[in-house]
């Protein structure tokens, strides 16, 4: 088979990189993937597009996230108009907690620099807080309010991205996993999975927590992704219960649209083990319960794991790799994938079609752990 633009990795990333190369005048798209696309750690995320609430500082890194939050309402606004789809972006906000006094004095910190920083954040007294979301804990001593961290119904979004590429001719592959990447004269031509060729004038590797385990030709990737396993709980609510994402140090609710209230998440390092553990669970349910003593008589209606890429600095691997051709990486987007789908599509589109620069510090070249010239 051949195509002028391979994307291996149907995700969240993989898909919005498929549309954007598509709306960039792109054609000849096929996307690979080792599964069913979508069904891998973008459909187990929570949808949270928390930037403020999950940065402990400003920074390159955090201003790519909150510009990536920035682009959801015309990201949303655009799927829904191409694919009818509602993704469900509630902008609502986020409220952190503070149920400790060690808690308050990070919110302080946080409060401190944003503000300074003239970003819309809010301090909460304690009164403030239960006024806003009545079923926090009554423990509770304040929080910050994030007017602009929003959440995204994750699962909606996947549906969009799959059916705008199936009414724009963007072909969708499944259940193929590649053994490695085609590499001639120092660049690449396509790939090999399950013993079929699929040939390409350019091919983009998004293939989360799986990216080092392909090799590009007889060579190691020369940089490290490693899986890092997220577990989450379900509880269901007759009515909604929390109008706000609710955050606090020790984990998150995300309520839904329909009545389920999403608590997580564990960060575990388990390799590619996709099992679920009760004492994850128990975790999960004594967090929420600090958080919201009413969740305690909640029932657990699901619970579920993904497994995020990581790369051991916490930045996404995003750009191409030096003296090898035809071939972009969008990777290791960790906690941060369903945020970050905007503005990495855009990235990675505007570098495969114009060959616009990447931002230096998510480059691939970062690592420099093994030497891959020569290939």
């Amino acid at each position: 088979m051949t195509s002028e633009i391979l994307i291996i990795g149907g995700g969240v990333i993989g898909l919005s990189v498929a549309r954007e190369l598509h709306k960039q005048g792109a054609r000849g798209i096929a996307v690979i993937e080792r599964g069913a696309c979508g069904l891998e750690a973008s459909w187990a995320a929570g949808g949270m597009l928390g930037p403020q609430a999950e940065t402990d500082e400003a920074g390159i890194f955090f201003d790519v996230c909150s510009n990536s939050r920035d682009m959801y309402p015309e990201f949303a606004a655009g799927l829904l108009d191409e694919t009818g789809i509602d993704v469900e972006l509630d902008r609502t906000g986020t409220l952190y907690l503070a149920l400790s006094e060690a808690d308050a004095a990070r919110l302080g910190e946080r409060f401190s620099w944003q503000a300074k920083a003239g970003l819309q954040v809010e301090r909460l007294s304690a009164d403030d807080v239960r006024r806003a979301e009545p079923f926090v804990s009554p423990d509770v001593l304040g929080g910050l309010l994030f007017a602009n961290d929003w959440q995204v119904e994750n699962r909606r979004l996947l549906d969009a991205l799959k059916t705008y590429a199936k009414t724009n001719g963007i072909l969708l592959i499944g259940n193929s996993e590649v053994e490695h990447l085609d590499v001639e004269s120092n660049a690449v031509i396509g790939a090999v999975a399950n013993g079929e060729r699929f040939n390409a004038d350019h091919v983009v590797l998004t293939t989360g927590a799986w990216t080092s385990l392909i090799k590009i030709g007889v060579a190691d990737m020369p940089f490290k992704v490693e899986p890092v396993r997220g577990q989450m709980v379900v509880l269901h609510t007759a009515k909604r219960l929390f109008q706000h994402v609710i955050y606090s140090p020790g984990g998150y609710l995300v309520p839904r649209r329909d009545g389920r209230l999403l608590a997580g998440s564990t960060s575990e390092k388990a390799g590619f083990d996709h099992a679920v553990t009760d004492d994850a669970a128990a975790g999960i349910r004594r967090m929420a319960n600090l958080i919201a003593p009413s969740t305690a008589g909640l029932a657990t209606v699901d619970h579920w794991s993904g497994l995020r890429p990581f790369a051991f600095d916490g930045l996404p691997i995003i750009g191409g790799i030096d003296g090898i051709d035809g071939l972009t990486i969008a990777t290791a987007h960790y906690r941060n994938g369903i945020l970050l789908a905007p503005i990495t599509a855009k990235m990675v589109a505007k570098h495969v079609v114009d060959n616009a620069a990447i931002e230096p510090a998510f480059s691939p070249d970062r690592f420099k752990l093994r030497n891959v010239t020569g290939i």
